[in-house]
């Protein structure tokens, strides 16, 4: 059955937007880090707690949160997974017992090493060079700062 829309001007071709070529991208290179992340045993999410953690050690559930970009209530089980596997351990802060700091393990600082081979991996994966990635994530950081910046309350 054909559609009775018609949409001459082509504005809302999925495959012509730029939403829909984020999403599919974003979907298309999370299941290439999937294939590569599998012998070190993490998921992409995990991997990416674990970038946060290698840069810096000790750190709050609420700060792994935040260079996620996700909330607490949804890091928080993610670094439950990590420790089941061994890779981090939390403690309960001594000056207040409500914040809770992650620290990586032998296990999760061994990890490291195999990491390091991952960018390059995947920009051999997706066929693309460190020069275009790094334009690229500028570009989109670039997008995303300005959605950002146009979202915050005006004082």
């Amino acid at each position: 059955m054909q559609s009775s829309i018609v949409d001459e001007e082509n504005l809302l071709n999925i495959e012509g937007q730029l939403c829909f070529a984020l999403y599919s991208t974003s979907r298309a290179i999370t299941k290439e880090y999937a294939a590569l992340l599998k012998s070190m045993g993490v998921t992409y999410t995990q991997y990416l707690a674990m970038m946060i953690l290698w840069k810096q050690d000790g750190i709050l559930i609420q700060d792994i949160a935040n260079g996620l970009q996700v909330d607490q209530a949804t890091a928080t089980p993610l670094v439950q997974r990590l420790e089941k596997l061994g890779l981090v351990s939390r403690n309960r802060n001594a000056e207040d017992e409500r914040k809770v700091q992650v620290f990586l393990t032998a296990k999760g600082k061994k990890l490291y090493k195999s990491a390091l081979a991952v960018p390059s991996a995947l920009g051999c994966a997706i066929g693309v060079s460190d020069q275009k990635a790094e334009k690229l994530i500028e570009e989109l950081n670039q997008i995303k700062d300005f959605i950002i910046q146009k979202n915050k309350p005006t004082q």
